[in-house]
This record gives structure tokens, C-alpha cells and sequence, in this order.
């Protein structure tokens, strides 16, 4: 449906996709005018909780860039989207859908994404942050609004309530607390918000917590994020508070960054009754976004010695964590391990091979508890359920679905073209690529299994024989860092994985040169599916208490999805998806290597 605006713009309401299949409802503004003098450039309105697109509307007007493009979606649980009102299936669903949208809007309307800037308002400008954080959009810019990172409960000891409460009642909701004249000095927006019957009053106790969850860890990393921001802040604000938002601000590692407070302003900023200073702040930073261009990819090719995340991890060599009492805490736990941890089974093959390595991971996998004892079980339960391991497995599970998305798009059966190919690099057990491939014994399949550890290559071919796959499987001993792995097999492969391994090397040029040699073996329109790790929340514990392959201290540097993503692109590919795991601690993406000229693709 399509309607004319009074003035720039032709707005129409739409529908996208999101990742899971829901609908989502959106409105579109398009230039009666649109520029001439470049590509066509968007804004992306998030609204904020409670509320919906249709009162971004005004904002766009406001705002005034009458020859681009303007979009807001229902976030799912609000306006005209489906789901129960104030719920969704997760907070990070919510990330999720912005992913879809932005995807929708470069698809349908042929509108790069970095020539799209995102202006969201306190919830919706968490979620924008997070998705920053974790998807690594190449967005132009991101003006944050009254960022909801956290909220003013009032009540004491609200959320461990909230906590507590969910164990009896897991769809608990909680009704807003605020008033209309609480978030705006305008009595005209403060009318128009109270009246608005599209408003949801109540919101999931469960979005809530994990709102405030996801906004402290994304408070605590914001270093990862290097996209222009600029923040709006109230100086009487009774919705959240002003100090993390002052820390995440502080530690962004954008190179354009700008932190305005404005003077005598409720929670809702971009609906205050004297929305001059707001509006020229956006202004003058939109028009500094687009006259700079993205980082480039090579930006990051030096990121593992001049980062944030490359001097956190050099603190981590030099020892230098926690306080001394920290220090000694891990010192003890080092030591009861050594001596209790041969009871747990999980344990016990960390410390015979290394908490990172291959085995490791394969009984992480199996997730099946064991030990000495019946107190060894237990220990061996609590070790499986740590949340690195839990993200781990469920990094296995998004892997496996990618691959079984690239495996199934594969051209049907032609007796006349060659199998699917598939190359694991640092394959290990291979387990999640070989019971992936056992899901299509109907395909003609090759798939080619390297790791530099003949152990290794000597488990997985005992697991392809015991799957008794249809699939030719060739394992190999290679080294996925050595040049020479790739040599003679160029244009070789449909489909690239690799999974866990530059999680483990800081160095930047191993990576990049281990993403050459399998880029160069990729067919043109080939894709890799690879896997990082952002961020951990137990970077000291793990550097304090367990040890690598290498019977080191295992310390590793997160290496932000922006800076993995960049080392892709240099190498020949472009992310085309990635998908987020348990609290962020793992991605899964995949690349596609550009198409020969004039080919199908």
C-alpha cells in the first residue's frame, strides 16, 4: 500500500522475513527527488520499547533529508508484527530481525549497506549496538538515543527478583512504570503517546533481563565497535541511566565518536518539545559520516598489535590481570585441578591434550558426563555446562545447518557435472562436517579432511568409515597455515569450513595467509563457512587455569567479527551471513567468493 506524504516522500507498508520465518511489518519512505549526485543513501529508524513505526513517522520530517530513503519496522510483539505484546522469543531475536531488515532493504530496494545510517531510540538503540557488536554490519554510522543499557527499576533488588520470579512463572510481564509526561516536556507528544492504542504497555520479564544482560556485556566490549556513533544523552532522564552509556562511549574505538547531553530533556529525546540541539547534533554527525568512507578491510590486517583486543591480550602474556588476590584464586584453582580433575573425564582429556584441542572438543560435543566416582560425574557435569563449552555446541549445530543450507542450494544431481566438494581444513574429528554430509547420501559428495596432528586425521577417517558414508572422504595431513597445503588444487572446492582454529592464533598474517590458500582453492562462486570468537567472558580464569595443546597457559585474544570479517574480505570473499551464539561468545559466517565474469553464480 502506498500513500502520498505531504512532502518528500511516498511512503508504502510492507512485510520481510525474518531469519526464522516470521513477518515482520515495516514502512518505507522514498524520495519523490532522490539524489543524483551519488547512490541512493537510507536511514533505518528503530523505535523504542513499547512503541512502533508509525511514530517514527514525524521523525522523518524532522530530520529533513527529503532525497533519501527512510525505513522503521514493528519490532516483533509491537505495532502491526506478530507475537504476543512486549515479547519475543529472545532479546537476541530482536538483533537478529534488524540483521533481516537491513538485508531486506539492500535486497529489495538495492541499497548498499554502506550507504544505510541507523538512528535507534533506548531499547532499539541496544539492540543497534549489539548488532554492531556481534554481526559487524558495514554501516556508515549509528546515532544512539537515550541508550537503554540500563534501566531505573526503582524497585530494590528488581532484577534477582525478576530472576527468581521467572523460575515459577517463565512468561512473567511486567507493566510499565512510566508515564507519558515522565518522557517528554511536549504535552502535544505526550497526548499523542498516550492515546496511541498500538502502544505496548507490558513488557516480557524475560526480554527485560536479557536486555540488561546483553547490555552489560556489550557496555563492557564496546572497544569491538569502530563504527562512527554518536550519542544523545538526557540530563533528566527517569527512563535509564547516563553512566554506561558515558562507558560505552568512552570505550568505543570508533574513530568518529560524539557524546552530546542535552540540557532539560526527558527520556525521549527525539520527542522533546525543543528538539533544536538533538536535531543539529544528528545533522552535523550524518553529514560527517558520509563524508568519510568505511574503514577499509585492510584497516584490520595490523589489528593484532594495534587493538584493544591486542593490548587486553598482551596484558594476558605479561600476566598482568585481576589484582593479586585474583591471581592467587587462579593459582589455587590451577592446582585443584591438577589434583581433582582426573576424576572428571572431560577434565582429564583437557589435561592429557590441552584444553583447545581436538579431543577436547569432541567430548565437548558429546556432551555425555563421566568420571570417578560418582563425584566425578558430577564435576565432569558442571565442566560440560560451563558457558564456553555450551557455545560451543551450539556453534556445532550452526555450522552444521550452514553447511547443510550450502550442501542443499548445490545444483541438483546431473549426472553430466562434478560431485560437491567440500574441504575442511583443521578438521580434527571431522564429526560435524561427517554426520552433516551422512544427512545427504543421495548427493555425489567428495570431501577432502586435513589437520597438521596424523591423531587427528586418523579419528576422522575411522568415523567416516563408521558412518559408512556413500561420500568419497580423503584425509589428509596438511598444515592450514603453510602455503603449500593449498598448492596444485586451485579452484578445486565448492565449499570451505573452517571451525575453531583462528580462534586459537592471534597473528593476523597466519590467518590471512590460511584464508588465501583456501580462497585460492575455492571454484569462483564458492563459499567458506568459518567460525570466530568475538569475545569470552572468561578470558583471565582460562589464561589462569587451564592450558592449550601446546601444554601453555591458554590465553587467547578474541578477535572482533569486523576485524575476522575484514581478514575474509582481503582474501577474496564477502560475508554474506553469520550467525550468533550463546551470549555472543562464538559466530558462525559464510563468505562467497566472487563469480567468474558472466557467470551464473
Amino acid at each position: 500500500m502506498k500513500s502520498e506524504h505531504p512532502a518528500a516522500w511516498t511512503t508504502s507498508e510492507a512485510g520481510f522475513d525474518a531469519s526464522d520465518g516470521t513477518r515482520l511489518f515495516y514502512r518505507a519512505w522514498q524520495p519523490k527527488a532522490p539524489r543524483n549526485d551519488g547512490p541512493q543513501r537510507a536511514l533505518v529508524f528503530l523505535h523504542r520499547g513499547h512503541e512502533h513505526s508509525g511514530r517514527i513517522a514525524p521523525l522523518v520530517e524532522q530530520f529533513g533529508y527529503g532525497d533519501d530513503w527512510a525505513f522503521a519496522y514493528d519490532a516483533r510483539g509491537h505495532g502491526h508484527s506478530p507475537g504476543e505484546r512486549g515479547a519475543a522469543p529472545g532479546f537476541a531475536t530482536l538483533v537478529d530481525d534488524l540483521d533481516a531488515f537491513v538485508a531486506h532493504i539492500a535486497q529489495r530496494y538495492g541499497i548498499a549497506r554502506e550507504d544505510m545510517l541507523v538512528v535507534a531510540n533506548s531499547v532499539g538503540a541496544v539492540v543497534a549496538a549489539t548488532w554492531l557488536h556481534d554481526y559487524a554490519p558495514r554501516i556508515r554510522g549509528l546515532v544512539m538515543a537515550a541508550a537503554a543499557f540500563k534501566i531505573k527499576l526503582y524497585v530494590p533488588l528488581a532484577k534477582p527478583a525478576l530472576r527468581f520470579a521467572r523460575r515459577f512463572k517463565p512468561d512473567l510481564f511486567v507493566t510499565s512504570y512510566i508515564r507519558p509526561g515522565m518522557l517528554t516536556h511536549s504535552k502535544q507528544e505526550a497526548d499523542a503517546y498516550a492515546a496511541d492504542p498500538l502502544i505496548a504497555k507490558s513488557i516480557s520479564a524475560q526480554i527485560l533481563l536479557e536486555l540488561a544482560d546483553t547490555a552489560e556485556r556489550i557496555v563492557k566490549d564496546a572497544a569491538a565497535i569502530d563504527t562512527p556513533v554518536l550519542m544523545l544523552a538526557a540530563d533528566k532522564d527517569y527512563v535509564v541511566h547516563e553512566g554506561p552509556q558515558k562507558a560505552f562511549f568512552e570505550r568505543l574505538s570508533s574513530p568518529l565518536k560524539r557524546y552530546v547531553q542535552l540540557r532539560d530533556c526527558y527520556h525521549a529525546v527525539l520527542y522533546e518539545r525543543d528538539m533544536s540541539a538533538a536535531l543539529a547534533a544528528c545533522r552535523e554527525f550524518i553529514a560527517a559520516c558520509y563524508a568519510r568512507e568505511p574503514l577499509p578491510p585492510t584497516h584490520y590486517l595490523q589489528a593484532d598489535s594495534a587493538s584493544a583486543s591486542a593490548r587486553a591480550y598482551a596484558a594476558l602474556q605479561r600476566n598482568e590481570y585481576g589484582n593479586p588476590l585474583t591471581r592467587a584464586s587462579y593459582a589455587l584453582q590451577r592446582r585443584m585441578l591438577k589434583a581433582l580433575g582426573p576424576l572428571s573425564d572431560g577434565m582429564r582429556v583437557g589435561l592429557t591434550h590441552g584444553f583447545d584441542s581436538g579431543e577436547s572438543l569432541d567430548y565437548v560435543y558429546r556432551n555425555q558426563a563421566g568420571g570417578k566416582l560418582m563425584f566425578g560425574a558430577v564435576m565432569d557435569r558442571g565442566y560440560l555446562d560451563a558457558v564456553g563449552w555450551r557455545g560451543i555446541r551450539v556453534r556445532k549445530v550452526q555450522l552444521q545447518h550452514l553447511l547443510a543450507q550450502r550442501i542443499a542450494a548445490h545444483p541438483a544431481v546431473n549426472p553430466a557435472q562434478p560431485p560437491l566438494r567440500i574441504l575442511d581444513i583443521a578438521s580434527g574429528s571431522a564429526r560435524y562436517v561427517l554426520e552433516t554430509v551422512k544427512r545427504f547420501q543421495d548427493r555425489p559428495i567428495e570431501v577432502t579432511l586435513c589437520d597438521y596432528a596424523q591423531h587427528n586425521v586418523d579419528r576422522a577417517r575411522a568415523l567416516a568409515a563408521s558412518l559408512q558414508l556413500q561420500a568419497k572422504v580423503d584425509c589428509r595431513r596438511r598444515d592450514a597455515f603453510d602455503s603449500a597445503s593449498y598448492a596444485g588444487e586451485e579452484g578445486t572446492y565448492d565449499i570451505a569450513v573452517v571451525s575453531g582454529l583462528y580462534e586459537l592464533f592471534s597473528d593476523n598474517a597466519m590467518v590471512l595467509r590460511s584464508l588465501e590458500g583456501v580462497f585460492a582453492s575455492l571454484r569462483p562462486g564458492g563459499h567458506l563457512i568459518y567460525t570466530a570468537q568475538p569475545w569470552h567472558p572468561q578470558l583471565e580464569m582460562i589464561a589462569g587455569t587451564l592450558t592449550n595443546h601446546r601444554g601453555e597457559a591458554w590465553r587467547m585474544r578474541p578477535r572482533p567479527q569486523a576485524e575476522m570479517d575484514a581478514l575474509v574480505r582481503v582474501a577474496g570473499g564477502e560475508k554474506i551471513a553469520t550467525l550468533i551464539g550463546v551470549e555472543g561468545i562464538f559466530t558462525v559466517s559464510v563468505a562467497r567468493k566472487a563469480a567468474a565474469p558472466g557467470a551464473a553464480g
